[in-house]
């Protein structure tokens, strides 16, 4: 039997990159998917197609998590169309490298009310369900940038760490109830917008990288099936870092 087998989760942001090798994966081991997008429909119908070819069971869902109402309604449509949730993966989020002084109201305002205060009010619903079936498992991505400072990316990384403190905090109040929460940090994943630079190559960001290779979005989505699963279940309250080595190693020359 696949560890989890039986299982009922939701991915939020799984039409691309991340959350898309997130919610194939959960699939693989057993889960059935809600598969939340915001923009991305090509991809999260791939996302949902590719579940079904492997023999899983997957639903497909649009909103915009920078809204609470959204968020809502999304954690509600999944846990009606699956019959619950196990599992809450709080995957969506946005990135602006901007300088410091270049950042403006509204680019702050996009980037937390996304990355933090959807994964906040998706978690809030999601409770209630989780505890029906017994307890389960939130999971959040942070990422390197909550661990240390990148320029040009200030307002990005205060969301980061953001997400790490309401990662520990939340596991905290949530364990004597049977919920445990975690956090994946991922260093350089290989996405499709890394190549919107056309600076950008595999070969290059290797070399940013101590284990000689960027990240791909598989390398998070077997973590984070881990930090989901029952064999996880002394873990909470914790931020893996998946990152090749990147958060080990100082930034000297």
């Amino acid at each position: 039997m696949s560890q989890l087998e039986g299982k009922l989760a939701l991915v939020t942001g799984a039409g691309i990159g991340i959350g898309q090798g997130i919610a194939i994966e959960l699939a693989k081991q057993g889960a059935a998917v809600a598969v939340h997008y915001a923009g991305s429909a090509d991809g999260a119908k791939e996302t949902v197609a590719q579940i079904e070819q492997n023999g899983g069971k997957a639903v497909l869902l649009q909103g915009n998590l920078a809204q609470v109402s959204e968020c809502r309604r999304i954690v509600d449509e999944a846990a009606d169309a699956l019959g619950g949730l196990d599992i809450m993966v709080n995957n969506s989020g946005v990135t602006r490298s901007v300088p410091f002084l270049e950042t403006t109201e509204e680019t702050y305002d996009e980037q937390f009310n996304i990355n933090i205060k959807g994964m906040f009010f998706c978690s809030q619903q999601a409770v209630p369900y989780i505890l029906k079936r017994g307890g389960g498992s939130i999971l959040n991505l942070t990422s390197v940038h909550g661990f240390g400072g990148i320029p040009n990316h200030t307002a990005y990384a205060s969301t980061k760490g953001a997400i790490i403190a309401f990662t520990r905090q939340l596991s905290a109040e949530m364990a004597p109830q049977g919920i445990r929460v975690n956090a994946i940090g991922p260093g350089l994943i290989e996405v499709p917008r890394y190549f919107d630079n056309p600076d950008y190559t595999s070969e290059q960001g290797a070399t940013r990288v101590p284990w000689g290779r960027v990240g791909k979005p598989y390398d998070i989505a077997t973590a984070a099936a881990f930090l989901v699963s029952e064999a996880a279940d002394f873990v909470t309250g914790q931020v893996l870092y998946v990152d090749g080595g990147s958060t080990a190693r100082l930034g000297l020359p």
